[in-house]
């Protein structure tokens, strides 16, 4: 039996030198990616499936209002967001990826964790929604840093040829995630009667978030930062500081910054309708029981997953931009007909989540190989988080607040299929200026896919790999 050596990364792979990262250091690579994506979204799909009993316990008021109250602190988690981006985000191309990825898992599970240990409202009054919005600021903050910095990882050691394959594997964290703590909360529901649930059970699942996170600071531990950043920090072309590096962002790629933020409009306004709000639409607005609206996006979201490499992995061969526009359309011309569908009952909602579901999964498995392209490496995580996390503040995170608030002052519970339909269009707009980077190396420190970066690439392959 042979044993993979557990010297660093920094020890195998030369600066710059994707091609040359062994299968086991890739793979470790992508797990220690995809990990801090599940633990982010484990917290989201607990928030989400147990809504309506953080709710009970935790605010004053009825059902609905309550529940309301609960998903804008959900909301508020988001609106932090950008501040974490722009606080990681330089920091990020400054020290390293991983220094940023090690401390924000951190901050995210302790955060989750502490939400499972508030006491109720009946037990310290206004207290307990104000811990919880303390708690949910503290998660966006470090959210803010997570996924651009995992996706910024995750694209600068993945081989040109496979970054969409590897870089799905984060979004099926994404899934996983989610889907395991919907689960967790599911199964409790279903074991614990309705007292219990109430009164303790929906804590657990949050509970369970700290030894997820330290598995993360683990697996980060044990890897080197990206050939790709080593490479500039070796040639001396990092930013010299987080003022110059914004300033330089702002004034020099803000075209690929508002690109990339129109699509995050596209992407995450379906995304969190789909996935976060969809068990209170269902239950509250559409009459499912509790147990049918947990398990309708639960089945939708197991088969999203297992989609999801194949979708990276067509990207390659097929390109970025294809694979958006196929989603995109596809979403526009069906949302109307599939939300008319799930109205009809507990079949109809599986039928249409589902479709709906892999109509999104182009989008949703090339994030991570679309949209670290957009930016050079020098400014490649601060871009990404600041552009990622201000658009889905504003229109991701936002979107079930804004979702149930419109369908109660219209009456309309068709309303978060047109906010879906209004995200996609914008989407499109944005997709006509993006570049494809499809196979196009992320190395130097100008835009991938432009003439300047393959002029630069040729230089630095002529150099050969410097140790």
């Amino acid at each position: 039996m042979t044993h993979e050596p557990s010297h660093q990364i920094g020890d195998q792979v030369p600066p710059g030198s994707t091609a040359a990262v062994p299968p086991g250091v890739l793979r470790r690579a992508i797990a220690a990616s995809s990990i801090g994506n599940a633990t982010e979204w484990f917290d989201y799909g607990i928030y989400a499936y147990g809504v309506t009993y953080i709710s009970r316990a935790l605010f004053p008021g009825e059902a609905a209002e309550a529940t309301l109250f609960a998903l804008a602190t959900f909301a508020i988690s988001f609106l932090i967001r950008p501040l974490g981006g722009l606080f990681w985000g330089p920091l990020g191309d400054r020290l390293g990826r991983k220094t940023v990825l090690s401390l924000t898992i951190i901050m995210m599970a302790a955060a989750t964790f502490g939400i499972g240990l508030i006491p109720s409202f009946d037990m310290i009054g206004i207290w307990a929604p104000i811990i919880l919005v303390v708690l949910r600021m503290v998660q966006g903050f470090s959210t803010g840093g997570e996924y651009g910095g995992a996706a910024t990882f995750m694209a600068e050691y993945a081989p040109d040829d496979k970054r969409g394959f590897c870089g799905s594997f984060l979004e099926f964290g994404t899934l996983a995630g989610f889907s395991f703590g919907a689960l967790l909360m599911l199964g409790f529901d279903l074991a614990l009667d309705s007292d219990a649930m109430a009164d303790w059970g929906w804590r657990i699942p949050f509970l369970i978030a700290a030894p997820l996170g330290m598995v993360g600071v683990y697996m980060r531990a044990r890897i080197e930062d990206t050939p790709i950043f080593r490479e500039i920090e070796v040639h001396g072309q990092k930013e010299s500081g987080g003022k110059a590096e914004l300033s330089d962002l702002f004034t020099r790629y803000w075209k690929p910054l508002l690109t990339m933020a129109g699509l995050v409009v596209a992407l995450n306004v379906v995304n969190y309708t789909l996935l976060s709000y969809m068990p209170t639409y269902l239950q509250l607005r559409l009459g499912l029981s509790t147990d049918q609206a947990l398990v309708v996006p639960i089945i939708g979201m197991l088969f999203m997953m297992v989609l999801t490499p194949f979708a990276g992995a067509l990207s390659d061969k097929v390109g970025r931009k294809p694979m958006w526009w196929a989603s995109l359309i596809g979403l526009v011309v069906m949302i109307v007909p599939m939300y008319h569908l799930m109205a009809t009952g507990f079949v109809g909602a599986l039928i249409g989540f589902a479709v709906l579901g892999v109509l999104y999964v182009p989008q949703l498995a090339t994030i991570s190989s679309t949209f670290p392209a957009m930016l050079p490496t020098q400014v490649r995580f601060a871009g990404l988080a600041i552009a990622y996390n201000v658009s889905t503040s504003l229109f991701g995170g936002t979107a079930p607040a804004l979702s149930s608030w419109l369908i109660s002052e219209t009456g309309d519970t068709m309303m978060p299929a047109y906010l879906m339909i209004g995200a996609c269009l914008v989407g499109m707009v944005a997709l006509f200026f993006m570049i494809e980077t499809a196979g196009r190396s992320l190395r130097g420190t100008h835009i991938p896919g432009t003439p300047e970066a393959d002029a630069e690439l040729a230089t630095l392959r002529a150099a050969g790999p410097r140790a």
